[in-house]
């Protein structure tokens, strides 16, 4: 189970501290740089009449920082972690992403199975429609099998993770220019969408360490794109509800897949022993002797996280409050 915890004091240079969340899954907590804003200093060549007068705070100019530091304050050029962001994470070798996500404990990644939930109205209905009628042409196009060799399941996995992280773009970006245009505030929505896309498409950047695509298939991920991202930005101003149901029964059928991934690495047919790719140790926090199932494991429980998430926005109006806090996914 994921949780909220408490809370977390951040400690400035001169031993302040403010209260703030812990985001996340199984109390994993971070630190954070609070900002301390520069003493006004003396001009150093004063205008005649104007000796001793202090600078405006807005035209203060410090030079940028040169090195990534997890603490400190602003004033003494330290750079302020994204709320979320785990810290110890932090390395100057790893800069693809540093947007908040879960993380998850090794016993609650076991614990992730496939689940279902039954549509109780008609968007809902609709989006699972949809989602059973595409899985099967999908199947039948890619010849998914019981068992399957790596290239194929790399490849499978690669183009889907290239549709998955469409929809949480899509949807954020339309709330955004929404929430522009209304001159409204958006309750929280945008955050969580645009931290679900980063996440597919993390997905994504990790498994091409195993595999790059040839012409074809990234002819075939331009195609696709550019169908679906269209398809989807038009349903979405339509119907944001039916959206948000369609993705979650769309990552229900991830979370069987990346199941089937876990069944065949445990009976030996899937990259047997393999080690995970150094991007998904840094990204998901892994064992620096992580395996490839334990890589599948992490990106099971983010589909999981994903299915319960968009099933939640399904239920709600579009301007209702945000449940789920930065960087966190609760599950029941």
């Amino acid at each position: 189970m994921l949780e909220y915890g408490a809370g977390a004091a951040a400690v400035h240079e001169h031993g302040a501290t403010a209260g703030l969340p812990i985001f996340g899954c199984q109390h994993w907590a971070r630190r954070y740089a609070v900002y301390t804003p520069a003493k006004p200093s003396r001009t150093e060549h004063p205008a005649a009449g104007t000796e001793g007068l202090a600078k405006p705070g807005h035209e203060h100019v410090s030079a940028p920082p040169i090195t990534l530091k997890a603490g400190g304050s602003f004033a003494a050029g330290a750079v302020a972690p994204h709320p979320g962001l785990r810290t110890d994470l932090i390395n100057a070798q790893f800069t693809e992403s540093c947007m908040p996500h879960p993380t998850y404990s090794l016993d609650y990644l076991e614990t992730v199975r496939p689940t279902h939930m039954p549509p109780e109205k008609l968007h809902q209905l609709v989006g699972l429609r949809t989602i059973q009628v595409a899985r099967w042409f999908f199947d039948k196009i890619t010849g998914y099998s019981e068992h399957m060799t790596d290239a194929q399941w790399l490849r499978r996995i690669i183009f889907l993770e290239t549709v998955a992280g469409v929809p949480g773009m899509v949807a954020g970006m339309v709330r955004h220019l929404k929430s522009l245009r209304t001159m409204r505030r958006d309750h929280g929505w945008i955050h969580t969408l645009l931290e679900e896309a980063e996440n597919e498409r993390m997905h994504l950047i990790t498994f091409l360490e195993l595999r790059r695509p040839g012409p074809l298939f990234r002819a075939a991920v331009i195609a696709a794109q550019g169908v679906f991202f269209n398809a989807y930005f038009l349903s979405y101003l339509l119907s944001p509800r039916t959206c948000h149901a369609f993705i979650g029964f769309l990552e229900e059928e991830a979370v069987k897949t990346y199941t089937h991934a876990l069944a065949e690495i445990d009976a030996g047919r899937l990259w047997k022993d393999a080690p995970a790719p150094q991007i998904a140790v840094q990204y998901w926090g892994l064992p620096k002797d992580a395996t490839m199932r334990d890589l599948v494991l992490a990106v099971r429980a983010d589909e999981a996280c994903h299915a319960h998430v968009n099933h939640t926005f399904s239920k709600m109006a579009p301007n209702q409050t945000n449940p789920f806090a930065s960087g966190a996914s609760q599950l029941p």
